[in-house]
């Protein structure tokens, strides 16, 4: 039986160069359709059981970010359940790693996998929970519903009509598939009636959540865009129904709820950390907001350890934000908190473990943790 490659399946993404030879088979990632980015990939292999095999990513230096195979292992499964680490060098132009399979399907991957029928099966947990509605904002280009959770009070104790409107978006790059994790977490956890802090949260909160911002690139097995090459995170300042709908019809639906916090969440190629990114370059930002982001950060770091204060991308100059990001957008527009979470494709330095590195499951463990740094930053009025 000859060894087969394949990627044609919900995120997939790899060409076959060569696969003849088992101890060079040469393969390279595609670009996201109508644009130059290339990360991501995500394919099986078939055929290698106890073959000795060699795979080689022969473009990897010519990715958008070629800094992110520094320190990379790629990420490795048998059954689309558990995900390890395999050892992979990167000599500055291709990603090299061995393996005999033991299985006779091996998958590898950029990152372990977010697939839509997974977020399916989430949308329908949610839907079937008490006081949660799951409704469509509208369709994406590939005509995909683009899907909308709004939970609310589980136990009506607050006679305050003046409700926080908290939002929560992951995967406006699709290939960034530790937000689903992040999401399923969080979701989760918000769902718990037995949680008295997700139910005191919920109680004095109203929670509206996308759980996928780009169905349509997740499904192509893009890193950065949709199906027409939009990169969502650079389409917050004039998003349009044909170019960006997914934008538009969020922006559409935050007008009709205000927003008081939000939460972008994402993945950063290069660095090891788990970080938020803040707004510091929005007009109008002060010394007050300063401390709010501050507080916020110091209290995550405090209930997950796996979070952390000292490394992340530079401050912004005051008056310096870029509105066609989220966060800067959503914080200028309604004076708000708006968090852009950043988790590794690599393994967390601070807290390492080499068998699986930053992982599906810790993703989920720091989605949970966000509902005590929210509840927190509501009652100690830091929103």
């Amino acid at each position: 039986m000859s060894i087969t490659i394949n990627a044609q399946f919900d995120g997939g993404n790899i060409e076959v160069l060569s696969s003849d030879n088992a101890d060079n088979i040469r393969l390279n990632i595609k670009t996201d359709n109508q644009s130059e980015f290339l990360q991501w990939f995500y394919f099986r292999v078939t055929g290698a059981r106890g073959t000795p095999c060699r795979f080689i990513i022969e473009n990897a230096s010519a990715t958008t970010y070629p800094a992110g195979w520094d320190n990379f292992d790629v990420v490795t499964s048998h059954n689309l359940i558990d995900w390890y680490r395999t050892p992979s060098h990167y000599d500055n132009q291709t990603l090299s790693w061995s393996v005999t399979p033991e299985h006779d399907a091996l998958y590898f991957a950029y990152f372990a996998p977010y697939t839509l029928d997974r977020l399916h099966g989430l949308l329908v947990h949610c839907a079937n929970a008490p006081a949660v509605t799951l409704s469509t904002l509208g369709q994406t280009i590939d005509g995909r519903n683009l899907d909308y959770l709004h939970l609310g009070p589980l136990q009506t104790h607050n006679s305050n009509d003046d409700r926080a409107s908290i939002w929560s978006i992951a995967r406006q790059h699709p290939g960034e598939t530790m937000a689903s994790w992040w999401m399923e977490g969080w979701l989760d956890r918000l769902l718990d009636g037995n949680d008295a802090t997700s139910v005191a949260l919920r109680d004095i909160a109203d929670i509206h959540v996308v759980p996928n911002m780009n169905p349509d690139g997740s499904f192509r097995g893009h890193l950065r865009t949709n199906a027409v090459g939009a990169n969502l995170n650079r389409e917050w300042a004039e998003p349009s129904m044909e170019r960006s709908p997914e934008v538009f019809l969020v922006q559409q639906r935050m007008r009709e709820t205000g927003v008081d916090l939000c939460l972008d969440i994402h993945g950063d190629e290069a660095l090891p950390y788990n970080f938020i990114a803040g707004t510091e370059g929005v007009a109008g930002w002060t010394d007050a907001r300063d401390q709010q982001l501050i507080a916020f950060k110091r209290t995550l770091a405090s209930i997950n350890p796996d979070f952390q204060t000292v490394h992340g991308y530079p401050r912004n100059p005051p008056n310096s934000a870029n509105l066609s990001f989220c966060s800067n957008s959503v914080a200028q527009t309604y004076g708000c908190p708006a968090y852009t979470l950043e988790m590794p494709f690599k393994d967390n330095a601070d807290r390492p473990q080499a068998d699986v590195g930053w992982s599906p499951e810790r993703s989920i463990a720091l989605g949970r943790s966000f509902v005590d740094a929210v509840y927190l930053a509501l009652t100690n009025r830091l929103l």
